[in-house]
């Protein structure tokens, strides 16, 4: 993968906006993640998510369960530090489609009746955060500026001047 590639998924000039979205949604994330993996906060661990989530067709259940905990655990941890926040949140992004259609939208539009509107407002967060990247405060533009850093100086040092 070359610099440029990782540059565009790292550099962000959202500003204070996405840090403002990218946080709330980060701690909400990583909750609801903690109670699938870990059975934190309420949660049913992997043993009884997998057996729900085979309960509704998402087979095997045990792995899904896996899946979905992962992306909304550690995707949040990394929305929270603005840590690869386009991977993240494009993962985040999918895994709220997977529950809106899986799991959600049968019940209609309210949260009330167990509907899909919490999790299209996540989903709603985490596209636009995989869209304009990290914004300000984001450990991505520290990489991102270590990279340019690094990358002058292999250019420098191809060219025979010094840094």
């Amino acid at each position: 993968m070359t610099t440029q590639v990782i540059n565009k998924v790292l550099n962000s000039n959202a500003g204070l906006g996405a840090l403002a979205l990218r946080v709330p949604v980060g701690i909400i994330l990583a909750a609801h993640g903690a109670q699938k993996l870990f059975g934190w906060f309420g949660g049913y661990g992997l043993e009884g998510t997998g057996q729900w989530m085979a309960s509704i067709g998402l087979e095997p259940g045990y792995l899904m369960a896996l899946l979905a905990g992962s992306a909304e655990f550690f995707g949040g941890l990394a929305l929270i530090l603005g840590l690869l926040t386009r991977p993240a949140a494009a993962v985040s992004a999918v895994t709220m489609l997977v529950a809106i259609f899986s799991a959600h939208i049968s019940n209609g539009f309210f949260l009330t009746n167990n509907g899909y509107e919490y999790a299209l407002a996540l989903f709603g967060a985490t596209l636009a955060l995989a869209i304009q990247g990290g914004g300000a405060f984001a450990v991505d533009n520290g990489l991102s500026n270590l990279l340019a850093d690094d990358h002058d100086l292999q250019v420098a040092q191809s060219t025979g001047h010094t840094v």
